[in-house]
Order: C-alpha cells, then structure tokens, then sequence
C-alpha cells in the first residue's frame, strides 16, 4: 500500500490475511467514537418485537462471536479481547444490511434476515452475513478506514499533525468511515477491499462456528437476484455480487479444508462454548421448523 511506503510507523498488519494497513488513528479513540455512534444509532432504532427471531440471530451472532474470539487466542492476538464487549441486536427495517462497529456491537436488520427464507441453509447464511459483519471488527476496518478519512481530509499536513487529532475529530471520521467514500481513486477502491478481506474473514468464522461456508455463495446468488442498483462498480463501495461469488468460491475450499476439523476445538476453547452449542441445537432446531430471518451486510 503507498501510504504505508511513506507512513511505515503507521501501519499494522491484519492477521488473518497479512494485508498491512494504515493505522493513523489509536483503537482506543476508535473504540470510544464508535460506542458514541452506536448509542446514537440504537436510541431512534426500533428493535424486533419477534422474539423468536430475535432469539435466532442472537444465537447465531454468540456462536460467531465465540468463533472470533477463538481465533484471536490461537492467533496470538488474545490481549484484543478486551476490546470487545458484544451486543447483538435485530432490528426492524426492510434494508438488507447488517453492521458490526469496533467493539463487538453487531446489529442486523429484519429485511436481511427474509432474504436467508425458510430453507435448510438460512442459518448458515445469516453466519456468513454475520460472520462478515465481525470480520470488519477483527480486522479492524473501522480504525483504518477512520485513518484514511483523516489522511484525505488533511491533505498534505505533517504525520504529527494528524495524529494529534482531537476526538471531534476522530468522531467524525469513524461517522464518514461508516459512510460512502467521495474519491473514486482512493477510498473507494480500498473499500471494496475490506469488503473482499471481510467476506474471507467471515467464511473463516463461520465455518470454526461449524455452519457451512457453501452458504455464503448462496447467500449472495440471493442479493445478486434482487439487486435493484445498477452502480459500476468502480464508483460502489461495495464490491459486485458476482465478483464476491467468484472470491468465495475460490476461497471456501480452502477454508474448509483449514479450518473445518480444527471447527470444534476451536469453539471449545472459548467461554462461550456451552451457550454456543446449545445454540446450535436450538438453530438447527429452527432450520426443521422452516423459520426464517433476513440478514443485511
């Protein structure tokens, strides 16, 4: 990446893929802008009355949270998990979305659950589409994108300078870094790479979950489908359907075959472990039942 040739201070790597990334900004001043958001968001949001689905995704969202926190132990990078305290929240809306901001606050919406129907793989799609939400946290995407938004708003100043931001700031560039980009040159494009980095990040969690990573190419057949945009992709955030299709069906084999026998061992080292597995029972209990949740991403 150009700026960490000139800003190599500044940089860290994302494990899970070793992509260096820019690092301007603290987490800790992340973390707190994104917690302030959050609660700004959740006081107007009107959360699911659905108990039933509410349970569901709640239950889905723990066993990915537990996944993430697994692999952060054996990673190396268990000194992180302080960092998280989870939240999982549905929402009502008809948007196919979903977010995960640093911290572990993860809210999905009710028109992303319907997407994912009433099939036999509706679970493990709403994991993937959580799976990615997380991934976005883990690999950090909140602080580097808060990074590049403070870069391009100071333009030419010194690295001091930018580091020396006030938490008005900081706020303000977590608010943008959660928003669209207004450069087709930079930040766009670098965001449909977190987008790509997360979609790998979140078949990687969802498969240590024990869901099926299939789902995830599934799942995105359904968005593609119903896609109603007609963006190039060069002036999208969001990288198209049919190129995470192609990136997932690249990458799912391998990420089966590396994480698939290590799944439960994995789940089992977290303290999560024994609500995890009853959410398992209780999810794929739900699956019978031919229940049904939207997921967003």
């Amino acid at each position: 990446m150009p700026l960490c040739g000139l800003f190599m201070a500044a940089c860290s790597t994302v494990s899970m893929t070793g992509r260096k990334q820019l690092s301007l900004v603290s987490e800790s001043e992340v973390l707190a802008a994104s917690l302030a958001e959050y609660q700004s968001y959740m006081q107007t949001a009107q959360l699911s009355t659905d108990a039933q689905a509410t349970a569901r995704v709640k239950g889905i969202a723990q066993r990915i949270a537990a996944a993430a926190e697994a692999y952060l132990k054996v990673s190396g990078q268990e000194a992180d998990l302080q960092n998280y305290a989870w939240e999982f929240n549905l929402v009502n809306s008809p948007e196919l979305n979903a977010f995960c901001m640093p911290g572990g606050k993860i809210v999905v919406y009710t028109g992303m659950v319907a997407l994912a129907g009433n099939g036999a793989d509706a679970d493990d799609e709403l994991a993937a589409v959580i799976g990615h939400e997380v991934g976005h946290a883990i690999a950090k995407h909140g602080q580097e994108r808060a990074s590049q938004q403070m870069l391009t708003s100071l333009g030419s100043q010194v690295l001091g300078t930018v580091t020396a931001n006030s938490s008005s700031t900081i706020q303000q560039a977590v608010a943008t870094a959660y928003g669209l980009g207004t450069q087709y040159g930079a930040l766009l494009p670098f965001s449909r790479k977190h987008e790509l980095e997360a979609d790998y990040i979140g078949i990687v969690l969802a498969t240590v979950a024990g869901y099926d990573a299939d789902a995830a190419v599934t799942l995105w057949q359904k968005m593609e489908a119903v896609s109603t945009t007609s963006v190039p992709q060069f002036a999208s955030t969001h990288p198209s359907s049919s190129k995470r299709i192609s990136e997932l069906q690249k990458n799912i084999p391998t990420v089966k075959a590396t994480y698939g026998q290590a799944a439960q061992a994995a789940a089992s080292s977290t303290s999560t472990t024994t609500s995890s597995t009853s959410s398992k029972s209780k999810t794929q209990s739900s699956k019978k039942s031919g229940t049904g949740y939207k997921i967003g991403n």
